[in-house]
């Protein structure tokens, strides 16, 4: 079954730390065979504080998306996400066809 990743960013802290990991992801997830199914566009939100941006990455499985979480070579970059900026970050099951 799929499974998605979310990144909610809440709040930039440091511009250039955003730019850093920005440079550093979009290689890292070339690689993999994802789908980026939004990424920083327009958003309205409809409950709740209003993000300044949602991405959602779908991945084969929960087990995909966790190993690539969990990954040295993310790890790294991600660690200029954490400086740049406040983020809620999620991995969500989808749902069989049959629910659908």
């Amino acid at each position: 079954m799929p499974a998605y990743v979310i990144y909610i960013r809440e709040e930039t802290h440091d511009q250039s730390e955003l730019d850093t990991y920005s440079g550093l992801v979009g290689p890292i997830l070339a690689k993999l065979p994802i789908k980026i199914l939004a990424a920083l566009g327009k958003l309205e939100t409809l409950e709740g504080p209003v993000p300044e941006s949602v991405t959602v990455v779908e991945f084969a499985s929960m087990e995909a998306a966790d190993a690539w979480y969990r990954s040295l070579e993310y790890q790294a970059a991600a660690q200029h996400r954490f400086k740049g900026a406040t983020y809620r970050g999620l991995i969500v099951e989808g749902t069989s066809p049959e629910l659908t």
